[in-house]
């Protein structure tokens, strides 16, 4: 089958999900591929700052309905037994990836938006125009939007350079039973890595942990690797020792990449962690996937409504977007994740948030956004 659309989104996350709403609800034809079926489990700190709520309201999103938590605060600890608490200026909620992805998904089906569940293979661009082959059909479209994760077989097809390059990462996320403050997220740092730890729907706590897979391979297991250096954090051990886990296994992935990605690639937008909006210390990462979907959703309206003349100026301006809103955010967690790694910077850092904590509200203001306002 070959077939036509304006728009083709590669992948449905939760970023390639916003845009094909965004882009349906501005009146244009969308085709979103997707390779796997709904409702699934995905690695994931499932906090998502209140910055989303207005652009939600507008889209007709009723996020409410499915029973989120609702989060004011923020618990930070460090390795050495010390922690900070603060206020988040604007708040969030907490909502798993398995119930909000679903969501937006049924959103798309009952908007009748073209869904396609299949792999792509390749991608061309060539007289203006692209071809997108899938393992069971060709289609053809002015514009793409790449949305398909992390790392992705794609990525090597398009011979995009962080590929080459070795991650030390490896991500960890479950659910548990367990008692936790509702209103509360927490990180928790360890030796080589951070642990996030928030309430979702239908009380379950969501535990999530990035780690280094040097620090990680010198133990026999998940449980040997926890016991031996998450439980170092004495605040960690007390969640993990009075938690019960609610899967058979917990979801891991590795190869977790945090090099600079770009916003353009071979004239595809990339949105969300395809465009390298992932960074763990950067406030949230699916906001900054939501709010990137906006801006490419808004941008490709405008050129093919003529108020862009050309693709060079659509890609310019996607590209300068992109920076002023997520860079210095990107360029704050890096310089965070590096302070936490070493441990006398750390101590020096906790230290003084302790002493002086409008230094820590200084910083989540820094990798936080404002709330996401839509203009047309």
């Amino acid at each position: 089958m070959q077939a036509e659309t304006e728009i083709l989104i590669i992948g449905g996350g939760l970023a390639g999900l916003t845009a094909a709403l965004h882009l349906n609800k501005l009146g244009l034809v969308v085709t979103l591929i997707e390779k796997d079926t709904y409702p699934h489990h995905k690695v994931c700190g499932e906090y998502i700052s209140n910055e989303v709520a207005p652009y939600f309201e507008w889209l007709g999103l009723d996020i409410e309905s499915l029973a989120p938590t609702f989060i004011s605060e923020l618990l930070f600890t460090s390795n050495l037994g010390k922690s900070i608490q603060t206020q988040l200026p604007l708040g969030g909620f907490g909502l798993s990836r398995y119930t909000l992805d679903h969501y937006l998904y049924t959103e798309l089906i009952n908007r009748r938006i073209t869904i396609i569940h299949d792999r792509v293979v390749d991608i061309n661009f060539a007289n203006n125009q692209f071809k997108v082959a899938t393992t069971n059909h060709t289609f053809n479209a002015p514009y793409v939007i790449g949305a398909y994760g992390k790392r992705s077989a794609i990525d090597v097809k398009l011979n995009r350079s962080f590929m080459n390059k070795q991650s030390p990462f490896l991500a960890v996320k479950a659910h548990y039973q367990a008692n936790f403050p509702n209103h509360l997220v927490s990180l928790h740092n360890f030796e080589g890595g951070y642990c996030g730890v928030s309430k979702v729907e239908n009380d379950r706590l969501n535990i999530c942990y990035l780690a280094n897979y040097e620090h990680f391979k010198k133990h026999k297991n998940l449980s040997d690797f926890q016991e031996n250096v998450l439980y170092k954090n004495s605040y960690l051990k007390d969640i993990l020792e009075n938690a019960t886990s609610l899967f058979d296994a917990p979801i891991t992935i590795s190869q977790v990449s945090f090099e600079r990605k770009e916003p353009v690639y071979n004239h595809i937008l990339m949105v969300g962690d395809t465009a390298g909006l992932i960074h763990p210390l950067c406030g949230n990462g699916m906001a900054m996937a939501i709010h990137a979907a906006k801006v490419a959703s808004e941008l490709l309206h405008q050129r093919i409504e003529d108020k862009i003349n050309s693709r060079e100026v659509l890609e310019e301006s996607y590209t300068a977007h992109w920076n002023n809103e997520f860079k210095s955010r990107l360029k704050m967690g890096r310089m965070l994740s590096s302070l936490l790694r070493n441990t006398k910077l750390e101590s020096l850092a906790i230290n003084t948030l302790i002493k002086m904590p409008f230094v820590l509200s200084t910083i989540i203001k820094r990798t936080h956004g404002k709330p996401i306002t839509v203009s047309s």
